[in-house]
């Protein structure tokens, strides 16, 4: 294949790879952020970037993951510059199932997102990559370019402070039956 004929095929390989899991990479940048409009900026960044590196990529396969570590490394760099803090309400899109309890889960989102929020950039999304994307430690501590031993104690700081200002995370799946 030419030059040109590979270039056209990753373009047509990296469009699809974007209409599939672009809502995917949404939701995990949405548990980053906490804001709908920067969960999608981020997400936009990343794509743009592995469109960039597309000459770079031995495979397909590796867009995905790819962008996702380029989402992640773009989260840090965001945290790691001093800002005003922007506070847009976001949510996730969800989705009823007619024998759940829709207002249980609806009570348990909006308190997970709250406690969430007040939580520290780093510790928010060390749950993301340890909890959601359900990344081990070392994973998380290579994408978040840090050591296991900051993922450990990140999760740890994290956790006790869940525990402490959301202490109905810890019940609200056993007492309103709630399903995950």
């Amino acid at each position: 294949m030419t030059g040109s004929r590979a270039m056209v095929a990753d373009e047509a390989e990296f469009c699809a790879f974007v209409r599939a899991r672009t809502p995917a990479l949404q939701r995990s940048a949405f548990l980053l952020t906490g804001d709908r409009h920067l969960a999608e900026d981020l997400v936009q960044e990343a794509l743009a970037r592995t469109h960039r590196a597309l000459g770079r990529l031995a495979d397909s396969g590796h867009f995905e993951a790819y962008t996702r570590v380029a989402m992640y490394h773009q989260h840090v760099r965001r945290w790691r510059r001093t800002r005003v803090r922007e506070s847009l309400p976001g949510e996730l899109a969800d989705v009823a199932h007619p024998d759940s309890d829709h207002a249980g889960r609806s009570d348990l989102k909006l308190s997970l997102l709250r406690a969430l929020d007040q939580l520290t950039r780093r510790q928010r999304a060390v749950l993301v990559l340890r909890f959601f994307e359900d990344r081990s430690e070392a994973e998380a501590a290579d994408l978040l370019s840090c050591s296991i031993g900051t993922i450990k104690s990140q999760t740890s700081k994290a956790l006790a402070r869940l525990r402490q200002i959301a202490p109905e995370l810890l019940s609200g799946t056993e007492t309103k039956g709630v399903a995950s």
